[in-house]
């Protein structure tokens, strides 16, 4: 009898119509994209729905923005329907379908020759833009996207170090940098040492800070060292604000001795650049020279992590990111490992900072906060840790894409004159960060080829890594 009732309960829900199934995908990204946008619209109201301003008479009066909040509120809910129609059964064909070799064909050729072609392209940068744009266009340009860009470029690179080589997770990187900038505009400003001098100088100051971060961390791992360095950075800043006879605390310190071309200043003096070489004075010439430092330290940069990981530290620093406990196994002294990764990565950070400090000729707190080091995480971890290629491309959409957004006044004609662009650029950073661990969870560059391999080079089995692709 049990038999014959569960027989009957069984064909009972067969005949029953499945109501789930009967629903179309066209249905279910519907009902999805509403609820996104329902969701979207309870949190951005707050945000951006209203607004606090002061008027004339000093008053805080509320205003509300329904255009911007409707808009990106559609924005948001849209997205969310063409992931469900379009790329969510993409990525479940893409995860079904199995891990094969790459055909030679296009993807070889670009591989084969983006490297050169990029590195062409950017020594021949400033001459580009100079052609095109003039030397008054040509100013904003060289400074504000190629300066820029390569100081995050340069920046991304040291934190690779650090997390995408010894997957050490630094969430106080910004201190680093912050060590180099302020030991360069005290040195150059009450010694008088030329910039020559203090780079390396910098340099080595923000690598002994970096030993001494590394030595409090190192039975740590996951969030508990991320918490950790979290904390140095903001010590490093509270320092840096609290300590007013020695750093001017918010005032800054400025009036920082600019670089020189061997000797050279770039003033209207009689003795300045234009006027030895019988040019023309103006600013774009200290831009140029700039610009082409950055990239030298840049490339250095590059050059040196490339070496490294070749060699037996930067094998250490690898195994010491797939697994600690085997590194220990094989006899490698995992204190000096985690203590070289801190101290090569914020030495870098130090060339940067005494670079930034020298470019502004001003310093302040404000230029070293947590969003710094947020972003230069965000560079990394989007352009594929361990990834050279892939962190330069990251930080040249993500700053790149910051800059573009200052150029874009035409919205305030759709949002109101009170729109600016720029303030909405971290929901840059967050969109991107999550189209990345959905689209290509290990970052845009995704490879973990080894830095030794016997006779040819050989991708990983995706069993063999956690993402399923190697």
């Amino acid at each position: 009898m049990a038999v014959l009732a569960h027989s009957a309960g069984e064909s009972g829900r067969a005949r029953r119509p499945n109501i789930a199934r009967e629903r179309s995908p066209f249905v279910v990204a519907l009902h999805d994209a509403g609820i996104t946008a329902l969701i979207a619209f309870g949190v951005l109201l707050p945000l951006i729905g209203f607004q606090t301003v002061q008027n004339i008479n000093e008053v805080l009066v509320l205003r509300t923005r329904w255009p911007l909040l409707f808009s990106l509120v559609a924005i948001i809910g849209a997205s969310r329907f063409v992931y469900a129609v379009s790329v969510a059964p993409w990525l479940a064909r893409r995860a079904a379908r199995p891990v094969a070799a790459a055909p030679p064909g296009w993807r070889s050729l670009v591989g084969r020759w983006f490297v050169p072609f990029a590195i062409g392209f950017v020594i021949a940068y400033p001459a580009i833009v100079l052609f095109s744009a003039g030397f008054r266009g040509a100013l904003k340009w060289v400074d504000n996207f190629g300066i820029q860009i390569l100081i995050y470029v340069m920046l991304g690179w040291g934190l690779n170090i650090v997390v995408g080589l010894a997957g050490l997770l630094d969430l106080g990187y910004v201190a680093f940098y912050a060590v180099g900038a302020y030991s360069y505009a005290l040195l150059a400003t009450h010694f008088g040492f030329a910039f020559w001098i203090l780079l390396p100088l910098a340099g080595i100051l923000a690598s002994f800070w970096g030993i001494l971060l590394g030595f409090p961390v190192l039975r740590l791992r996951g969030d508990y060292l991320a918490i950790v360095t979290l904390a140095f950075g903001e010590i490093i800043r509270i320092v840096l604000v609290n300590w007013v006879s020695l750093t001017n605390g918010y005032a800054g310190i400025g009036g920082i001795p600019r670089p020189s071309f061997f000797g050279i200043p770039f003033t209207a003096d009689d003795n300045g650049f234009a006027a030895v070489f019988g040019l023309q004075f103006s600013p774009i010439y200290r831009t140029i020279f700039l610009y082409y430092v950055i990239l030298a330290l840049a490339l250095l940069t590059c050059f040196v992590t490339v070496r490294l990981r070749r060699l037996p530290v930067g094998r250490a620093w690898e195994a010491l990111r797939e697994d600690e406990i085997a590194c220990r196994s094989l006899g490698i002294n995992t204190t000096n490992t985690k203590l070289t990764a801190f101290a090569m990565g914020a030495m870098f950070a130090g060339f940067a900072g005494s670079f930034f400090a020298a470019r502004q000729g001003f310093i302040s707190p404000e230029s070293f906060t947590f969003l710094e080091s947020a972003t230069i995480l965000s560079i990394v971890v989007l352009g594929g840790m361990g990834s050279q290629i892939g962190v330069a491309i990251a930080a040249v959409v993500m700053i790149g894409g910051t800059e573009i957004m200052r150029q874009l006044d035409f919205l305030k004609d759709i949002f109101g004159s009170t729109f600016d662009p720029t303030q909405y650029r971290m929901l840059l950073f967050g969109f991107a960060m999550v189209a990345i661990m959905i689209w290509r969870p290990r970052g845009l560059v995704a490879t973990r080829s080894p830095s030794v391999f016997l006779t040819e080079r050989k991708t990983i089995a995706a069993d063999l890594v956690k993402e399923g692709h190697g």
